[in-house]
């Protein structure tokens, strides 16, 4: 409507002006009341007194007419300047009805994170989704979507009890695989590859989700899950450096990790999983050459993780509870039932996170490990050690590493030559209440793969 009026505001002014253009030569071209203005009379009176007169007639009839016509103009331009206010208000008020709302910029715009949760044959996922829901702030920003493979009638009847809380999506291919023979007892392995990639493109590539935390049904999660991935997502999308981030610490059983330093988070070459987000950028990435078993460790060999890392904290925000499985329980009694879960919220997103930036971090991390003062393991056990630390143990070879590991009581295998936790080769944990480094001799350049 405002846009309408422009025009016709524009041709009122030009017909305005036309029209006192056309009366100004009226009116000098108008007879005055004397006929000051027609030619004189002949049987007038000629002298130079009568005809002195008559032109000052004229010239008065003039100027009464040019006096009037600039009254009249300054008139004009009082209407004009009007008009022309008029204008400028129709217009800014055209502008901005026509203008199109501002939309919000994408990266101030919340990002959904989803949460897919992998489930099989355990009815115990309830345990898991409770603690998923309980701690979710946000349906819209977080949803859940379970997929479930297996064809476990009672476990899908207590994924559908949650309604609309959640997306229930099932497996559709439940056969058996064709595996090597010396690989039958590892159809479960094959199995889960199989199930994890068709998961993994369901969320990415039918629900078009950017970002995703994978959590298995047998996990429980920390009060703080979803703040933690929360401050972490724009840092894993941001730096080419890191792949994943991961709620767990392989070595995060109780008395190993700082119960004072819940909001300590790590760089680590180890891939953790155990509740872990990835991008869909990764996904398209990895999804072409997804292995058919073994997954977990796949994504540990040097050519899917390309000298990138993981974030990982010192006080796990998930805890497994799910002894059964494929594994038949391997670490579970000796390791994973002890692990530490976070019951402190950490308010991760309105916390200083720059020191993870590689470059920072790494000074950071190298100063601390090797100005660290060398001890054995005896001068550990002993308790004869004051201070808090940082104290470091150092490793040449991976049998070094694995004795002296299995004596500090962490974790000792390694994946294609890299410790469980590890950075750089170090692995970082608390003992007796001290901070303790494993690590290799100062000058460490790469992992070798054959440390396996």
């Amino acid at each position: 409507m405002l846009r309408k009026r422009s025009p016709l505001i524009i041709c009122g002014a030009f017909v305005f002006v036309a029209w006192n253009v056309i009366l100004f030569f009226v009116l000098m071209r108008r007879p005055s009341a004397q006929g000051a203005l027609d030619t004189p009379d002949e049987t007038s009176n000629t002298g130079d007194g009568a005809g002195g007169g008559q032109f000052g007639n004229i010239m008065n009839e003039v100027m009464r007419v040019a006096n009037a016509f600039e009254a009249e103009l300054e008139s004009q331009k009082k209407i004009l300047l009007q008009i022309q206010s008029h204008w400028s208000v129709w217009e800014n008020k055209g502008a901005v009805t026509a203008a199109k709302p501002k939309l919000p910029d994408e990266h101030s715009a919340p990002a959904v994170i989803a949460i897919l949760v992998i489930a099989c044959n355990r009815v115990t996922v309830k345990r898991c989704l409770d603690k998923l829901i309980e701690h979710r702030p946000s349906a819209e920003l977080y949803p859940i979507v379970v997929s479930q493979d297996c064809g476990h009638a009672e476990t899908s009847d207590v994924i559908a009890s949650y309604g609309s809380q959640l997306t229930h999506i099932k497996q559709p291919d439940l056969s058996d695989i064709a595996v090597p023979s010396q690989h039958k007892k590892f159809q479960g392995y094959y199995k889960i590859s199989r199930h994890y990639r068709w998961a993994l493109n369901q969320v990415f590539n039918t629900f078009s989700y950017s970002a995703v935390v994978v959590v298995e049904d047998d996990l429980e999660v920390a009060t703080d899950f979803f703040e933690y991935f929360r401050a972490l997502h724009p840092i894993l999308k941001s730096d080419p450096t890191l792949w994943c981030v991961s709620a767990w610490n392989d070595n995060g059983r109780e008395g190993f990790v700082d119960p004072g330093k819940a909001s300590l988070l790590y760089r680590t070459d180890f891939f953790p999983g155990l509740g872990w987000m990835l991008t869909k950028d990764l996904w398209a990435e990895l999804e072409p050459k997804w292995p058919a078993s073994f997954w977990d460790d796949w994504m540990r060999l040097p050519d899917q993780r390309r000298d990138r890392s993981c974030i990982r904290p010192e006080i796990s925000r998930t805890l497994t509870f799910g002894r059964k499985g494929v594994s038949l329980g391997q670490f579970y009694d000796k390791y994973l039932r002890f692990i530490k879960l976070n019951t402190e919220f950490v308010p991760f997103t309105k916390t200083d996170l720059s020191y993870l930036e590689k470059k920072k971090y790494d000074e950071s991390f190298e100063k601390e490990v090797y100005s660290a003062l060398v001890v054995t393991v005896e001068d550990l056990q002993s308790g004869k050690l004051s201070g808090s630390g940082p104290f470091r143990v150092q490793y040449s070879s991976p049998d070094s590493f694995k004795t002296l590991a299995r004596n500090l009581g962490v974790m000792d295998d390694l994946k294609s030559g890299v410790p469980r936790a590890g950075y750089r080769g170090v692995v970082s944990f608390l003992l007796r209440g001290k901070r303790v480094y494993l690590a290799p001799p100062a000058g460490w350049t790469q992992y070798d793969p054959s440390w396996s």
